[in-house]
């Protein structure tokens, strides 16, 4: 009988240990997709950012010219 209850309990046990591994693993994932999400959103800003500086010299270089 005591044989049985520990097979059982070593069951159990093993069956939450996968569990959370699988659990971490889901997180983990998700975790890399928002990071990576994260990363394409920061190269598009830098890009949207370079744009608008560039715009802005090419304004002021107009307006320095008009000046003139």
């Amino acid at each position: 009988m005591k044989t049985v209850i520990v097979l059982v309990a070593a069951t159990a046990l093993a069956g939450c240990g996968v569990e959370v591994a699988t659990t971490a693993a889901t997180v983990a994932a998700g975790k890399k997709q928002e990071i990576e999400q994260g990363e394409k959103t920061m190269e598009q800003m830098k890009r949207n950012i370079g744009k608008a500086a560039e715009e802005t010299q090419q304004s002021a270089e107009r307006a320095d010219e008009a000046a003139k």
